[in-house]
């Protein structure tokens, strides 16, 4: 990787990061728009909670909003409230885990919409509705197979049982989630389709959405209404091997100390790492505070250029010790950059170095990287 020059507004924070965290919003756009393409005519969401996997939902849902899409997932109403000024009033936010008791009516105030995953829920909203004198929207999440949110089948029994209790609320989509989308082979989805037919012929017809990132390339029978894809629009996930699908995170991390140690000095907190040789070892202002897993010591790496650096010792809070000895001697100094995820190191591979999952990773990029969002919106028109 050549050195690059940070072409951006450097305030003090900026230049006293350990990292450079650059997030392309022409590919979050494009990535956006492959897989409405993908999944016409079912309308395709964005999953922007956890602050938009950790770049930036004021930056990020934008982005999104400007090449078509109207329909926004976050986990919690705190997370909605945050996002609601960044997007036009004809925006929907809707609200995955649903509401805790009490907060029905601030939610309803800001014409955010639940998704209601039990008869409490579905309850609590529908008295407010009631108390209002209105209909008020919502979503309506059915469990088919996952045992994690929605109703169950006994919920699904006791609510045609007592089918007035819709009455107040204006369902806008039945929704449920596949557990293993990302495995088109596995046969659970099918079972899962499966009984998701079967809980939509016992009540009235609604609007469907069913898909995740997963679902969005399985076949078509699994695409209905709306999609709420989420990871692989911001670059990983199922779709990472579609050529289509363009990264959308690279980071970079600073180099604080270059030194030599000899053979036999310990490298890192308890001495985990002995030189096997005289080395050259880099030290990278990045740590486990930064989201880069204590897990890595002694088997992650950086780049620079298509050299691997091997991380040696262990990950420290703030810093990351480097092999650097097969780079020429004062190729790396106080400042330069080294390559953590980029060209020559995808997030998939550092999930795979940490034995977690892509998600995990991009989440956990918190806030102490000083962030660049390139832009060039004309090119994302054209795609």
């Amino acid at each position: 990787m050549v050195e690059m020059s940070i072409h951006f507004s450097q305030t003090k924070r900026d230049l006293s990061a350990g990292g450079v965290l650059t997030i392309d919003l022409t590919a979050l756009r494009h990535n956006y728009q492959v897989i409405s393409k993908r999944i016409a005519p079912t309308r395709a969401a964005a999953v922007v909670k956890a602050d938009a996997y950790g770049l930036g939902a004021d930056r990020i849902a934008p982005a999104f909003y400007e090449v078509g899409c109207r329909d926004f997932f976050v986990a919690h109403l705190a997370e909605a409230f945050d996002l609601r000024p960044f997007l036009n009033p004809d925006a929907m936010i809707y609200i995955l885990n649903g509401l805790q008791p009490g907060t029905e009516a601030a939610c309803a105030a800001e014409n955010l919409i639940p998704v209601l995953n039990s008869l409490e829920q579905l309850e609590n909203w529908a008295n407010l509705a009631q108390s209002l004198n209105r209909k008020l929207p919502a979503l309506l999440q059915i469990d088919t197979g996952m045992s994690r949110l929605g109703l169950s089948a006994q919920e699904v029994d006791q609510l045609i049982d007592n089918i007035d209790l819709l009455a107040p609320i204006d369902v806008k989509f039945i929704i449920s989630h596949l557990a293993s989308g990302d495995e088109p082979e596995n046969p659970a989805n099918a079972l899962q389709l499966d009984a998701l037919h079967k809980a939509l012929a016992r009540l009235p017809k609604f609007p469907i959405a069913f898909s995740n990132s997963g679902g969005c390339f399985l076949e078509k029978s699994y695409y209905f209404d709306l999609a709420r894809p989420g990871i692989v629009l911001y670059g990983v996930g199922p779709a990472a091997s579609d050529h289509s699908i363009r990264p959308v995170v690279s980071l970079q991390a600073r180099v604080i100390q270059v030194r030599t140690v000899e053979q036999g000095s310990p490298i890192g907190y308890g001495g985990t790492y002995i030189a096997p040789r005289r080395m050259q070892i880099a030290t990278i202002a990045v740590g486990y505070a930064d989201g880069w897993f204590r897990s890595l010591s002694n088997k992650g790496s950086a780049f620079f250029n298509a050299t691997r650096l091997p991380i040696v010792g262990r990950v420290s809070m703030d810093s990351i010790t480097l092999d650097v000895s097969d780079l020429p001697e004062g190729t790396l100094k106080l400042g330069s950059l080294v390559e953590l995820i980029g060209p020559n190191q995808r997030i998939e591979d550092v999930a795979r170095d940490c034995n977690t999952i892509p998600y995990e990773i991009l989440t956990a990029l918190g806030d102490r990287y000083a962030r660049i969002y390139c832009d060039n919106a004309a090119e994302a028109q054209q795609t």
